[in-house]
């Protein structure tokens, strides 16, 4: 007795396809979501530098040295300033004008410069997404230590002439250390692995992995329900279809639909955003693995919904926490640790590292084979339960 039927698994097959293909508004959101779904994700994370940020500048110290630092921190990318009266008294009300921060220049600000005790900067800073305002502040001393290593530069270039020759009587030793002091001192870094630091680089695994799953666990989630819905599921039953049969038959057609897709996602993100794919063979099987396992959760949630509204709603609350807790655009170890062992539950977790460990680390397989057994096993167990979910409905 054969295991499997070819005839009969394309039977089913091409009943699927012919679904799909007669089903026009299944067909748009085929075609036209993950392309466009592509370019919207990648240009949301095209850079990771922050720009035009909306604040403002108050210098109420208006002399040319304030000017003079207004001047070098205008010309910050990171800001998109406004440029408050000095009378303003409120500038802590960021959000009546409409800014996520205020910086103040206070009045004597170069007076206290003068004296060698200098008064520090009012700055006021909207924490409500906690990011942006690291990265505010972050640019705001960058400024000021370009404008205070000008002035240094200035300083030591008006010292007078006794000053330099009381400098050559001191030890060479001593000279060195003054001057290590005085220079900023550097870290050599090497970045390895995304060398340009383009995010886009890091996250394209999870637009891939997201639109896949989003699209393959949706609609193979209604199959068996849309069957069942339209009482052709019982007919399926009693032919001399086999269950297993019926579920591969479910499943080729969006494993073949979900295969192109992903060429002309990798083929729109290395023209479009000029992203390297290397590896190929490898990042095939991971990918492949990965629709497999996802297919079969969209057919285990098929089989135990009994309508196609039902089918849906589970695959919404499974997706949800997904797009969040799967590493997709973010670091795992920026998750609490109890967090990230629910991560590790997910499908789109163990494609993500194993997409990056081949394409951006060039990492050998034994470093991501253990994602690879996950996602074989994923997809193992979830057609092993659709198929024992299709025998219930049977009996």
């Amino acid at each position: 007795m054969r295991w499997l039927s070819f005839e009969a698994t394309a039977s089913v097959a091409y009943k699927e396809f012919l679904h799909i293909y007669r089903d026009r508004r299944v067909l748009l959101l085929v075609l036209l979501l993950p392309p466009l779904f592509t370019l919207l994700f990648g240009h949301a994370f095209e850079t990771s530098e922050l720009t035009d940020v909306p604040c403002m500048l108050i210098n109420r110290d208006n002399t040319p040295r304030s000017q003079e630092f207004t001047d070098i921190i205008s010309k910050n990318k990171t800001f998109r300033w406004r440029y408050g009266s000095p009378e303003i008294r409120n500038e802590s009300d960021l959000i009546g004008y409409h800014v996520r921060a205020t910086l103040v220049v206070p009045q004597g600000w170069n007076e206290s410069l003068e004296n060698g005790d200098p008064k520090p900067l009012l700055l006021y800073l909207d924490n409500g997404d906690i990011n942006t305002a690291d990265a505010v502040e972050g640019s705001v001393r960058q400024s000021l230590g370009d404008f205070q290593l000008k002035q240094r530069d200035r300083m030591i270039e008006n010292l007078p002439e006794e000053v330099f020759e009381l400098g050559k009587q001191l030890q060479v030793q001593v000279r060195k250390r003054f001057v290590s002091m005085m220079e900023m001192w550097s870290v050599d870094g090497k970045l390895l692995y995304n060398p340009k630091s383009r995010v886009i680089d890091y996250v394209v695994p999870g637009i891939i992995g997201l639109i896949l799953q989003l699209l393959t666990v949706t609609l193979m989630a209604c199959t068996i329900a849309r069957e069942r819905e339209s009482g052709t599921l019982y007919q399926l039953m009693i032919t001399a279809l086999r269950r297993r049969e019926i579920v591969i038959g479910k499943m080729l057609p969006y494993l073949v639909v979900s295969s192109l897709l992903i060429i002309i996602i990798m083929l729109l993100s290395r023209w479009h955003f000029g992203v390297a794919f290397h590896d190929l063979p490898a990042l095939a099987l991971v990918c492949l693995l990965f629709l497999l396992c996802s297919l079969g959760l969209g057919l285990l949630i098929s089989a135990f919904s009994r309508t196609q509204t039902q089918a849906i709603q589970f695959s919404v609350f499974f997706l949800l926490p997904v797009f969040v807790l799967s590493g997709a655009f973010a670091p795992l170890e920026q998750l609490p640790q109890a967090v990230r062992y629910i991560a590790e539950l997910f499908p789109l977790t163990h494609f993500c590292r194993a997409f990056r460990l081949v394409n951006m680390y060039s990492a050998g397989l034994q470093f991501y084979v253990n994602d690879l057994v996950i996602l074989l096993a994923g997809a193992v167990i979830t057609f092993l339960g659709a198929a024992f979910l299709l025998r219930r409905i049977e009996q």
